[in-house]
């Protein structure tokens, strides 16, 4: 392979670990961070070097940026892709004044049940190329739509398709997503199933590419004593953890992922100083080594606090109070949560403005949490920054300066996208 530099740049935001203060609080501090006027050079789909574009080392091939700032590219933490059908008539009727409920999740199981594999693989593979246009460049998506056994398992086998190709990066099991139709009534023979029968065909289906198992604890959905019962069954798959939790109440789903050392605890409506203080209370748990190099360990480490502030436009909820886990010292984490019913955007760009404009977040604080905060949330330590050895993912930006991704909201502001070294937009 050839080693490609890039100049041209207005503004580097390398992110990069190895040159963060150690006393500044988890969000991090961007000094010595964000370079201008400046270089890097991609060598094996890798970052080689960064730094003044008046020292950049001589390469095989030469890319002016045209004075464009440069970012790491987006890591999308919490998605919901595999899925058919459309729910807008619902949304219509949110903005109409009817409240949310996760009841809704069941109108796209139908339609997804219904899908072929080709359908499925093909709307998959359209909004994969959508996040990406907008500058995502490590996805996570999940399973959750089937809800039955070889629903589930199909799901699963189409994702661990997609990851073998390398157009995903992380595979989550969330047959805890919602207590299925057919089962109303006998919620706990359906956990059972969900954290027996269900999580073993879904291991079968997907092997080693499935790293986590997710629940959804809330009232009406499942209880804390429920969600425990399948993170526990996850934890003796050798599973990681990851929670949607307080997005309708103060439910007990932060508490359970802290005390479970779960890598992420997701939508955080409703807190209490209580939840703030335990997540917060993980933020320096170290992180080990895990089995594939960039991987870390799924069960040792932080709890992140992952915002979906889309998702909190979309349902007219509480926006979740990012601001104040920040200054708790929590580490966080924004996704876009993309799926039909409540967040039917996969834009990173939209939700790192909107934690700026509305959640009161500094610009470096938003673009850590959507970069450095989301590679956390899955325990990598090679996306998400573009330091030297990171994975070569980079969201070039139409403007001079990152700033405008909040200056200038909506806008179509990525100029280009480079994934493991490779130009895809």
């Amino acid at each position: 392979m050839t080693a490609t530099l890039l100049t041209g740049i207005s503004e580097l935001w390398t992110l990069d670990p190895a040159l963060e203060d150690p006393q500044a609080l988890p969000a991090g501090a961007t000094e010595g961070q964000v370079i201008a006027d400046a270089a890097l050079v991609i060598d094996s789909g890798r970052i080689a070097w960064t730094g003044p574009g008046a020292q950049a080392p001589a390469a095989d091939d030469q890319v002016d940026l045209g004075g464009r700032a440069v970012l790491p590219g987006w890591v999308d933490s919490h998605t919901h892709l595999v899925f058919a059908g459309d729910r807008s008539g619902e949304f219509e009727a949110r903005m109409a004044g009817e409240s949310y409920a996760a009841g809704g999740i069941a109108v796209t199981t139908d339609a997804t049940r219904a899908a072929s594999d080709e359908e499925l693989l093909a709307l998959l593979r359209r909004r994969i190329v959508e996040a990406a246009r907008s500058g995502t460049t490590c996805l996570e998506t999940k399973t959750g739509y089937g809800l039955t056994v070889d629903e589930e398992a199909r799901a699963a086998r189409l994702l661990a398709q997609l990851h073998a190709a390398g157009e995903i990066d992380e595979i989550t099991y969330l047959g805890a997503h919602l207590v299925p139709a057919e089962y109303q009534g006998r919620a706990q023979e359906y956990v059972d199933l969900v954290a027996g029968p269900m999580l073993e065909a879904v291991r079968d289906a997907a092997g080693p590419a499935l790293r986590w198992i997710d629940v959804f604890c809330e009232d009406g959905v499942f209880d804390p004593e429920q969600s425990a019962r399948v993170l526990h069954a996850g934890i003796e798959a050798g599973l990681g953890l990851r929670v949607h939790g307080n997005q309708l109440g103060r439910t007990g789903g932060a508490q359970l992922a802290c005390e479970l050392g779960a890598a992420s605890v997701d939508h955080l409506n409703h807190l209490d100083p209580s939840d703030i203080d335990a997540l917060a209370g993980t933020a320096s748990l170290p992180v080990a080594p895990g089995a594939a190099p960039g991987q870390l360990s799924v069960q040792q480490g932080p709890t992140v606090a992952t915002v979906l502030p889309a998702c909190d436009l979309s349902t007219r909820a509480p926006l979740a109070p990012a601001r104040s886990l920040l200054d708790a010292g929590a580490q966080l984490a924004i996704a876009s949560n993309c799926n039909p019913g409540t967040s039917y955007t996969s834009s990173m760009a939209f939700c790192v403005a909107t934690a700026v404009l509305q959640m009161r977040l500094t610009l470096a604080e938003a673009v850590r949490a959507a970069t450095r905060g989301g590679a956390l949330a899955l325990r990598r330590d090679d996306v998400g920054h573009l330091g030297v050895g990171a994975r070569a993912d980079l969201h070039v930006l139409d403007a001079p300066a990152a700033i405008h991704l909040a200056y200038r909201p909506g806008m179509p502001l990525t100029h280009a996208v480079w994934r493991r070294g490779k130009q895809i937009i």
